[in-house]
This record gives structure tokens, sequence and C-alpha cells, in this order.
């Protein structure tokens, strides 16, 4: 934070606190403008209440004083014309805030709108590479500022992909980056060899109904691109991925949301880069973004962390997040100019931060024994220093996570066989699926019960007790295949074996078999080049009898369904590339940042 700001911050609560309007008289005439002798005066009081020089004092009043000026007279525009003004402020990674502008737009007007004048105003060809921000939510270009509760008089945050010449000539635009990784993730989700998987912290697969898990996913997806950007210290894309994240996540039904540490996470990484990138404009977003963060932590780990303490013991890592907030927290009531519980906050960080903090010596020590660094830091935390006991530490983590996994697989291979991520109506949860079964009951009753109670278990238990034969009743009969549909499929290309399972497994539904067909290639690691150039070669037999025009439409299926695969493979090849294999990476700070952030706002405190 620079000086200037934080003149200006203790200015402004000044003048809030007694009640000084800069833009009325005797500090202002509407006739001659502003009045130097009495700024003056106010900057030599000031000055003395509040230990800032006087020429500081008086640059922070005359800048208060042209911001309000500025400001009454885009209300009173406003009020002739309708046309809103903004205080926009250009972001970017290296200078913080690049510039300060007034983009003025219709509240009527669509968000691309908006885009289009921040673009002519800073001389932007493609108004596309534009990201307007708005109280912590980016501006939808197809939707009216009105409806997006945007106001007359609003800062907004602007961060544009770079447009020089040389950048432009690139692939790797931050602009086109965004893009490719959002669809990325998007085609990764929905790829049937499920190459995505939601686990708690300890290993445990977490399982949502279909739509909320596809949300979480893409979400989760996207979060962890923006870590990577955030570890490069790219803050201006980290930011944006991140908003676009926590979109998807607030698309989420609430009570799924706290199924997931994630969404928790990404309010706190948002508002790190909030602070990275030196922006104080949306610190109402930031304050909100912290109590979300909080409430979330007091929910999973208890009161002073009592919860979490019990179950992982004093050296728990993620004691490294709760430091991380409360840093925050200081910084946000610093520039609320709430002084007194800035520095209690900042206080109570600087103790978890000194608590956290382990021998660089140590860590290479651990390094040379053939640990990652992460592991070393983690473990060396946990265990306060000691290296045996480090060592234990890691080798019980990764044993409790090997046992987790392993006693999961069930549900996850039972996740895999009901596949039924289409319909939301049709899911059950695979937990409660194993969780019946292993009281004796068939899987077929189990599923027919938990689609009848709605996922509820103990209501399922009592239709499973007392309710059978209605259940009977309602499974659909085993039928015989297809023998049409058989016979289709083989002129295909595809064994009798694997299509009688196929239309077996799915019940004669075509669609369905195709899709299982599809993903036995997939599994098997077969060559599906080979076999989307044979499928093609049907589908575009123009030699064909007429009675074969359902066979060519049907090839010409496979061939779509199986490209989309390969798609899917090669998307998730391209996130895998940056991708932050650690799966505790985001307990894993290094605390150099923090330490900085927290001596400069203590000693702006001073």
């Amino acid at each position: 934070m620079s000086k200037v700001d934080a003149v200006i911050t203790l200015v402004r609560a000044r003048l809030q606190e007694l009640g000084i309007k800069l833009w009325l008289e005797p500090y202002y005439l509407k006739t001659s403008g502003s009045v130097e002798t009495e700024i003056v005066n106010l900057a030599e009081d000031f000055s003395r209440n509040l230990g800032i020089s006087k020429s500081d004092c008086k640059l922070a009043l005359l800048e208060l004083q042209e911001g309000a000026l500025r400001k009454l007279k885009a209300r009173e525009e406003f009020s002739a014309t309708g046309i809103a003004t903004f205080t926009v402020r250009r972001i970017n990674n290296r200078q913080g805030t690049q510039s300060i502008v007034e983009v003025r737009c219709p509240l009527s007007s669509l968000g691309s709108e908006l885009q289009k004048n921040v673009a002519k105003t800073f001389n932007i060809e493609d108004a596309a590479r534009i990201k307007c921000i708005s109280a912590g939510k980016i501006v939808n270009p197809e939707q009216t500022l009105m409806d997006q509760n945007i106001r007359n008089n609003q800062q907004l945050m602007v961060i544009i992909s770079e447009v020089d010449k040389q950048e432009r000539m690139q692939e790797n635009v931050m602009h086109d980056r965004i893009q490719k990784i959002k669809k990325d993730v998007e085609t990764i989700v929905d790829s049937n060899k499920q190459l995505f998987e939601m686990e708690d912290q300890d290993g445990n697969p977490v399982f949502l109904p279909p739509a909320e898990n596809r949300a979480i996913l893409i979400a989760m997806g996207i979060c962890e691109k923006g870590r990577v950007a955030m570890k490069h210290e790219r803050y201006d894309e980290a930011l944006i991925l991140l908003l676009e994240a926590d979109e998807k996540f607030t698309a989420c039904n609430s009570k799924f949301l706290e199924a997931v540490d994630n969404y928790a996470l990404i309010n706190l990484d948002i508002v790190w880069c909030y602070l990275c990138l030196k922006n104080v404009t949306q610190l109402p977003d930031a304050q909100r973004r912290l109590e979300i963060c909080e409430n979330s932590f007091r929910r999973s780990y208890g009161e002073n962390l009592q919860r979490l303490i019990t179950l992982k013991g004093d050296g728990c890592a993620e004691k490294a997040l709760i430091m991380r907030l409360h840093l925050l927290q200081g910084v946000v009531l610093f520039h609320q100019n709430r002084r007194n519980e800035a520095l209690e906050k900042l206080d109570i960080a600087e103790n978890e931060l000194l608590a956290l903090k382990v021998d660089d010596k140590s860590i290479e020590t651990l390094v040379e024994m053939g640990y990652e660094p992460h592991e070393a830091r983690l473990g060396l935390r946990a265990r306060g220093g000691d290296i045996e006991q480090a060592i234990s530490y890691i080798h019980d983590q990764h044993e409790k996570l090997r046992e987790t996994r392993k006693y999961s697989q069930k549900e996850r291979k039972l996740n895999q066989k009901l596949d039924v991520r289409k319909h939301d109506k049709n899911w059950v949860n695979p937990r409660s699926v194993c969780t019946l079964m292993e009281m004796g009951y068939s899987s077929k009753l189990v599923v027919q019960a938990l689609r009848d109670s709605r996922n509820d278990l103990n209501k399922a238990l009592n239709l499973l007790q007392n309710h059978t034969e209605e259940l009977s009743r309602q499974l659909p009969l085993d039928g015989a295949v297809n023998i049409d549909l058989m016979q289709q499929l083989q002129q295909l290309g595809f064994s009798e074996s694997r299509v009688r399972v196929a239309l077996e497994t799915t019940r004669n539904n075509l669609e369905s078999a195709i899709d299982f067909l599809v993903k036995m290639y997939i599994d098997e690691e077969e060559d599906l080049s080979k076999f989307i150039e044979r499928m093609t070669t049907v589908a575009t037999d123009q030699g064909a009898p007429s009675t074969s025009t359902g066979l060519n439409n049907l090839a010409q299926q496979i061939v779509e369904k199986a490209t989309k695969e390969i798609e899917s493979l090669n998307a998730y090849n391209r996130f895998k590339q940056d991708f932050i294999s650690n799966d505790l990476d985001y307990l894993d700070l290094p605390l150099i940042q923090e330490e900085q952030i927290l001596a400069e706002y203590k000693h702006l405190l001073k």
C-alpha cells in the first residue's frame, strides 16, 4: 500500500468523524471553486491531530474534494440524462493500479456496451479482451447493467488482456488462455470417462446430484488453474479465473456448497488477489468474502479450531489458512480506519505466522532424503520442526490416504456403473447404495428405494424393511436383448459379446449402449483413431443401399461421440501440463508474502 493511500484513508475517516463536507461552503464556492485558505487551515488542524505532514494532508484534502465534486456532477448528469458515470480503475499485474478514468454508459445498456466504452477510452481494438469487475463479479456482457445491480457513480475494476503487437502474435495471450481453460474444463467434466472426481481432505470421494456435481467440478477445475496463475504471480489472470469459478459455485444449492471446502478457499484467494493487485475499490466485497470464509471455517473446524485440533492435533496444516484469513481481516480493517481492531487481528496473524515458520535447513535435509519440499514443510509444521517426527507424519499421511482411497474403491466403481449424470431425478448416492447393500439387500431394490426416498437413507431402509413387494413391482423386467439393435451394432464391427453386454446393461437403450461401447474402447486404450477411421468410412459410404441409411447415421453418431472423447482426453492432457499435483498445495504456503504484508501494515499502524 502506498503512503498516499494511507494518508487518504486517515484523512477521509477524520472528515467523516467531524461531518465535514468538502464540496460545500466554506471549503468550496460555486462561483470561484475551492477555497485554498480554508483547505490550508483544515490541513494544519489535521496535521496536528493525525501526525501527518501539512503538505500531505493538503494533497489528500484536495484529492478527496475533487473526487466528491466529480461524484456530485455525475449525479446531476444522471438525473438529467439517465447516463451513469463510473470511476474505472485499470489494474495490471505489474503496477497494480495503472490508471483511473471516468467512463459513461446508460444503466439500461448491456454489459457489452460498457465494455465497448471502456475499450474506446483506453484505445483497445477488441472489447472482448476487457473484463469489468463490479462488487466482486465479472460484468456479464449479455445482461443490462441495471439487472446486474450496477449503479451510477460505482467504482469498477478493469483487467485488460495483453494488447501490444508482439504479444498479439503469441498463442498465450491472457484472454485466449482463459477461454481455452474454460472450454477444456467443460470438455473434461462432460467426458464419459469421468476424468475429474471430487475428494475431501482425507481422500474420501464426494458424491453430489448430477447438476451440482457438474457445476462444482467445472468451478474446481477453473479454480485450480487460478491457483496455478497465483503460483506464477499472475494475479490479474488468477482473479478472472477465480471469479469465473465463483460464479459456477454460487449457481449451486447452498447445502451442497457446504460439502466442499473449496468455496471457502476461493473467497480467501479472491481477496488475496485484490491485495496483491493493490486494489482497495473492492473493499466491501473483500469484507463479505472473508465473512463467508470465516463462517465456513467455523462450521468445518469449530470455534477456535477445537474440532480440527481434536482430529489432527496442534500442528494441523489448516492453521496456515486461518493465519492468512486473520491477516486479510487486519488489512480490510485498516482500510476501514478501524485501527485498533486492525492491530489486534494483525497481532494474532503475527503470532500464528511465527508458530508456522520452520527452519529452511530442516526442509533441505528432508528434501535431500527424497521428500518433496511441500511434504517437508507441512511435516515440520505439523511436528514442531522435529525432523524424525516429521518423517513419521509424512508416512502416516501417505498411509491414511492410501487406505481411504482403497476403502472407497467400491463406491467409486459403483458411481461409474450408475452413471446417470444427465438425469438428476434418477440420481442415487453411491455411498448410500453401498451402505444398504452391506446390510444384505440387493442392488436393484436398494437403488429403487433410494430413488423413491430421494436419497434419504432412513426412509430408504424403511422401504426395504417394510415395503419390499412394492419396490419389486417397480423394478423393470429383465428383457431379452433387442436382436435388431444387436445386428446393427455388429454390422458396425463391434463383437457380439460386447454388444450383448452393452444392450443388457442399458436395457436396449441405443444411445446409452453406444456410450457404453465407446467407453469400453477408451478404458481398454484401444486405437481410437483407427476405430474412428473405420466408423467414418461406414458413415460416408455413398455407395451403400438405401436400407443402410440408418447404419450410416448410426456410424456418424458413434464417430461424433468417439471424437468428443478424444477431445476430452486431449483437453485433460493440456490441463495437466502445469497442474499442481500436490493435493495439499492450498495448505503449503511459504509465508514469504504474508510476512512482508504483515510488516508493511504494522508499520503503517505505528
